[in-house]
Parts: C-alpha cells; structure tokens; sequence
C-alpha cells in the first residue's frame, strides 16, 4: 500500500527551535511510537524551501538530506542520483552515480540482473529464489520484513459496503474460514514467506498467542453463512492490483473461498488505480498489504482507527480507538502488549473487524556478487551507503 505518513506525526502539537542544532518536539498526548517513526519515512528530511515552492509537484524535482542527490526522474523510466559531495559520511559513499528503473514484471528485472543491466533488484520473486542461488555470479539477500499483506473488507464506506460480506461479522469469518494460509504460502511463495494472521509476524514480540491463526474449516464456514441466513453463492467484487504474485494468490483464495458458497469475482486492476478505488469505497474486499513500521502502533492505528486516513474499510469501534489510544501512552513495551492483546481479539476474532491477515513477506533483494557491502534491513528500504563495487 503506498505509504501515508502524516499520521505518523499527527501527534505532534508544535516545533520550538531550541538552538541551530537543536528542536524541541512538543506533543498533543503521549505518543510512545515517536522515536520510531522519526527513524523511518515520517523522519526524513526535506528542504522546507522546496517543499513549500514546489506544493504537490515536490516528488517531481525532492531537495532532501542523503548520500545522494537528484539529478532527474523520468516518470515510468528512471530516478537518477549523483553522489552528495558535502555529505556527513561521504567517505563511506563509493559509487558515483545510481540509476534506479521501475521494472514492473519480476521475470524481466531478474533477467536485466543476469545480463549485467542491473547491479541489485528488490522484490525478488519467491518462485525465483532457486534460479538466484543456481547462479554462482548472483547473491540472495533474504531477511523477514515487517511488511503484511491481507483482504481489506468494506465493512463502512459507500453502497460497496451494503453487502452480506461487510454488513454480516458472520459472513466474514467464515471466508477466513475458507483460507488456508499455509497452502497459500507453499502454492504462491514456494513456501518462503510467513503465514500470518496479525498486523505482526509471529515471531514479533507484539504477535497475540492467544489469538492463534485459524485453521480451514469448511463445514464451520458453511454452517455460519447457513446461520447468518444469506443464500449462496454470495457474489464478491475482489478488487487485485496487477502483479503475478497478486493474481495467484487471489486465485487460490478464490478456489478455497468457492469451496463454501462465496463466488469471488476477480478484478485486476492497475496498482495506483487500485488505491484510489480503495480510498472511495470502490470495491467489496481488496487485496492490500503495507511496507510495515518497527512499532506495532504504525502497522494498526491508521487502519482501524475511526476515519483514520488508511482506513479504507470505513471500519469504526469507539472501544478499540480508546484501546489503541491507550497503547500509546506506555513506553514499556510489557505495559502495551496487555492492551494490544484486547485489540487482537475486538478485531480478530468471530469476524468483528475488516481486514483478513494472510502472511508477511521477506525482503527479497538480489544482486550481482560484483557489488559489496550490501545489507538488507527489515523495513525493506535499500541502503547504499557502504555500497561498492570489487
């Protein structure tokens, strides 16, 4: 899902300038995911002159902070960069000059890294982790992001919602009934990824044992929709964005979901067209992940929260915005858990939330063994600092 970050620092009141080096943030509430946000995009630095000159056109020409600066963006071609000269660590910066292509289809950015026209590729296939690792000029970089990916229902937002699947908890729970997240990750992902069933992996110090992932359960799943009183097949429009990876694993959720009465009706639609249909209410369930933030408040707030700006299900609970709320005001991480396990079992639980978590991905990033110095991190972002060639 493309990244938002002004709720990121919604809490911020206001910025006092405590001397040149210095600024004083002064809050509205107390926020414990502060420090991590400001360590991911929301703390990113920009040239206030240039953002506040260039509006919404900022991303066409970005004055910010880094190794690198711009040089030019060609829209649907390249970004290109050129070494910062004055950079604080510019002694630890030894490539001159970094060409980044947006290459929508995985084949062919694997085949561009064997041919020599790339030098590193994200978002490696999982279906390609074996052609990589055969090939002895080609290194895998494999790390668990802190991504997930899952079916956002529209549970609130429009006359998209006024179906048995957004209006019926019911209903709802017998569709993640129908999904086996295991097959789904051994069918589409080679079995790579993580099944998941949380905004966090269950290797997170966050994840809710006691809100464990479902099993497949299609007696159960027919018996509820036989109780919720809704005649089958129950039609669905399953809005996908484009992608290999997406279609597949749509198709197999489709199969499972025919299995107890719901006729998932797929629509492929392009990614950015996909989100703004999202953000409107256009569609009935929604394949959808996010990129993922180190704090577990930056993977749930936004979306569940009453007319939060990623809540695209229109999904609202007064009792878990007040739960959320409370999160943040411990820095103890053994003081929010507690919370968070009510906020597990108020969203996971029976069907009662909006969004059916399915697995977590891994970063996925290969590249040329010509390149040195490489190391993945779990937010998935590419760092080149430290980046050099043999």
């Amino acid at each position: 899902m493309e990244d938002d970050v002004r709720p990121e620092l919604a809490a911020i009141d206001t910025v006092d300038v405590v001397d040149p080096l210095t600024i004083k943030l002064n809050l509205k509430a107390p926020f414990s995911p502060l420090i991590a946000q400001l360590t991911d995009r929301a703390g990113m630095m920009v040239s206030p002159k240039a953002a506040k000159e260039a509006g919404d056109k900022f991303g066409l020409k970005p004055v910010c902070a880094g190794p690198y600066k711009f040089v030019e963006r060609v829209q649907q071609d390249r970004i290109v960069v050129e070494k910062f000269a004055d950079y604080w660590n510019k002694d630890n910066v030894h490539i001159d000059r970094i060409t980044y292509l947006p290459i929508v289809d995985g084949t062919v950015r694997l085949a561009n890294l064997k041919s020599g026209g790339l030098d590193l590729l994200e978002r490696l296939l999982a279906t390609d982790i074996k052609e990589v690792k055969a090939d002895s000029r080609l290194k895998l970089n494999a790390i668990p992001d802190l991504s997930y990916w899952g079916i956002t229902i529209n549970v609130g937002k429009g006359d998209k919602a006024k179906n048995p699947l957004g209006q019926n908890a019911k209903v709802r729970q017998a569709l993640e009934l129908a999904i086996d997240r295991e097959a789904i990750n051994q069918v589409v992902f080679n079995g790579e990824f993580v099944p998941g069933n949380q905004w966090v992996g269950p290797d997170n110090f966050y994840y809710q044992k006691s809100v464990p992932i479902s099993k497949r359960d299609v007696a159960k799943a027919k018996a509820l929709i036989k109780e919720a009183g809704v005649p089958t097949p129950i039609t669905i429009d399953f809005m996908v964005p484009q992608g290999a990876e997406n279609k597949a694993i749509s198709e197999v959720v489709q199969a499972m979901a025919a299995e107890v009465g719901f006729d998932m009706k797929i629509r492929v639609t392009e990614f950015a067209t996909s989100l703004n249909m999202g953000e409107s209410g256009d569609y009935q369930a929604y394949l959808i992940g996010w990129s993922g933030r180190t704090d577990p408040d930056g993977n749930l707030y936004t979306f569940h929260a009453c007319k939060a700006p990623n809540n695209n299900g229109g999904y609202c609970n007064a009792d878990v915005d007040q739960l959320m709320n409370e999160a943040r005001t411990f820095s103890q991480p053994e003081k929010r858990k507690p919370v968070y396990e009510k906020v597990a079992k108020a969203l996971l639980t029976e069907g009662q939330g909006h969004i059916i978590y399915l697995y977590h991905r891994k970063v996925l990033i290969a590249q040329t063994t010509k390149l040195d110095g490489f190391v993945p991190v779990p937010d998935g972002l590419v760092r080149v600092v430290g980046l050099r060639f043999k």
